[in-house]
């Protein structure tokens, strides 16, 4: 009789614990390229299959390593390109027309997508997302509007809100 022996474990697990690279985001055990120790059956028998994680040898951590630094110099050229966007934007005022009573009051409202499309008409590449305001702006004059383009990158823009020249 032949007995064929199956391994035992996940590689690189000790009887408790596997070392294993993240390849997908995984709620409550890590993000992409992160290496966790997870149980072997969890690992074996759901990780590993589903193709949600990788064994973490040494040469796909040298891999993540290398990656984890491409996407460090792609992130800080992102930054310095906002940066430059958030420095022209902060210079620039903007102007909206919009339709009003006798006593200021618009007959609708201007929201993000309104100062979005005015600053992008001006060619700056500001998306609604971008701007962020605590609430609807209902009356005529000017504003100071927080941009977040990123994280790490915020700038205000002045926002006047006038009449419209064709009136009401």
């Amino acid at each position: 009789m032949v007995h064929t022996t199956r391994p035992r474990g996940v590689a690189g697990s000790t009887n408790s614990t596997a070392e294993i690279l993240l390849v997908h985001d995984i709620e409550h055990l890590g993000t992409r390229g992160q290496i966790v120790r997870v149980k072997p059956g969890y690992a074996r028998n759901y990780l590993l299959p589903h193709g949600l994680a990788t064994i973490a040898t040494e040469e796909n951590k040298k891999m993540v390593e290398l990656h984890k630094e491409k996407l460090k110099a792609i992130e800080g050229s992102r930054i310095r390109e906002l940066t430059k966007i958030a420095d022209a934007v902060s210079k620039y005022s903007a102007t909206i027309e919009a339709n009003a009573t006798a006593d200021n009051a618009l007959y609708g409202s201007v929201v993000a997508k309104d100062i979005s499309d005015a600053l992008k008409a001006a060619g700056h590449k500001i998306e609604a997302e971008h701007v962020k305001l605590e609430g609807a702006i209902k009356e005529l004059g000017m504003y100071t509007v927080k941009l977040r383009l990123h994280e790490k990158v915020q700038t205000e823009v002045k926002v006047w809100i006038v009449p419209s020249a064709s009136g009401v």
